[in-house]
């Protein structure tokens, strides 16, 4: 899916990620980062997203904003000791987002994390998941000659615990 972000100068970025979970009843989907990354450090600022998934060969999109929170240590913990060793060691041993000399360089430094890291990799507290809550949904439908079709649903979302609990649900036709 398509992560759009805003960082802490104002300006927009958007980016790639896997989404790694969606709770339909609670209403929020989860991807897992370094949270000292760019994206981390934009959401910790400005804890608003927006997502797109998008079926070009099937001119279906769907598009969901909302606020962001972090996912609880127990779920980052359990997706982390989920992934294969060789994605652990590598996410141990970079640095998301900041600058490094060369390619040969990051290598270097999963070998070493690799070494150092011989049995068990724990998850680094910097890397974690974050939950996009469900405040709009779009669907976007591809039609002939551009007649689009397009539905919002849009709903209130309130504090609730560590996340958000949604009011009902309002919809709405949209024009291409």
């Amino acid at each position: 899916m398509t992560l759009a972000t805003v960082d802490p100068e104002g300006r927009p970025s958007a980016r790639m990620v896997i989404c790694r979970g969606i709770d339909v009843r609670a209403g929020w989907i989860v991807f897992y980062t370094d949270r000292e990354s760019a994206k981390g450090k934009a959401l910790d600022v400005n804890p608003y997203a927006a997502l797109v998934f998008n079926w070009d060969a099937h001119e279906r999109q769907a598009r969901i904003e909302g606020p962001v929170t972090q996912a609880p240590d127990s779920d980052s913990d359990a997706y982390w000791n989920s992934r294969p060793r060789d994605a652990r060691v590598a996410a141990a041993a970079s640095d998301q987002s900041r600058p490094i000399e060369s390619r040969a360089a990051f290598l270097t430094k999963v070998e070493q994390e690799a070494k150092r890291s011989a049995g068990d990799i724990p998850r680094p507290k910097r890397w974690g998941g974050y939950r996009v809550w469900a405040e709009r949904v779009e669907l976007w439908v591809g039609q002939p000659a551009r007649a689009h079709d397009r539905a919002l649903w849009t709903r209130t979302l309130a504090p609730s615990g560590e996340g958000f609990s949604g009011g009902a649900w309002r919809s709405t036709r949209l024009q291409p």
